[in-house]
């Protein structure tokens, strides 16, 4: 894959994002590779969990690429906006524990994929987290709603989408939607030590009870899963 790779270390799958120098963003191509990286996990014999780090030191994701968005045609754009509402929604549902090791910051579409995962580590010094739509005049899908209706804070989540705030790791910690916070030289084992505990549970039992947790989903699989 171009810009990540997929990596089975001691029962976790670890995809790591590579195209730190753009920000990690997403295009068409970039969904088929976390599609592709989807389909290996879901395919896994056994028990396992997905972790999700990258290797650039300021940013985990921006999400989309804009300027390329800007140079599709209406058909592209629409084409684009279903591989990244399928992704979204492949990774929230996943038939496996997920962890998202942030090492950076998580914009746009890099706070919806925060919000898809399961739990969520995240470097203590450095980064935000923002829901920028509402400056950038992109307004959030009906199924993005339903996607940080997983956000477990209301009132953060309100200021983050209203007003497009962009918040710390230690007050996306504070406010309870951060599951730890680690400074760098440690996020990195931290978060593989926790995926290693997340992948030594049941992996029918868990699946079944995320789907419960996340049952306000379960209207969308008919439309991102074949």
């Amino acid at each position: 894959m171009a810009t990540m790779d997929l990596e089975l270390k001691q029962g976790v799958h670890v995809l790591t994002l590579t195209n730190g120098e753009n920000d990690n963003k997403f295009n068409l191509d970039v969904m088929h590779e976390y599609l592709a990286a989807f389909d290996e996990v879901e395919n896994a014999k056994g028990n396992t969990a997905l972790m999700i780090t990258c290797e650039h030191e300021k940013t985990w994701t921006t999400g989309i690429d804009l300027n390329w968005m800007l140079s599709q045609s209406p058909a592209g754009i629409e084409e684009f906006k279903q591989a990244l509402e399928t992704m979204l929604y492949r990774l929230a549902m996943l038939n496996a524990p997920t962890l998202a090791c942030i090492n950076g910051n998580a914009y746009a579409g890099g706070a919806l994929l925060f919000a898809a995962t399961d739990f969520n580590y995240m470097r203590q010094d450095r980064g935000r987290i923002c829901y920028p739509e509402v400056d950038i005049k992109i307004p959030f899908t009906d199924f993005m709603y339903d996607l940080i209706d997983n956000v477990p804070n209301a009132q953060v989540l309100k200021r983050m989408s209203l007003l497009g705030e962009a918040i710390t790791g230690q007050q996306a910690f504070d406010a309870g939607i951060l599951d730890a916070l680690y400074p760098m030289d440690q996020l990195q084992n931290a978060s593989f030590k926790f995926a290693k505990h997340l992948a030594s549970k049941d992996r029918k039992t868990y699946t079944t009870i995320k789907h419960g947790l996340k049952r306000h989903m379960l209207k969308w699989q008919k439309q991102f899963v074949q």
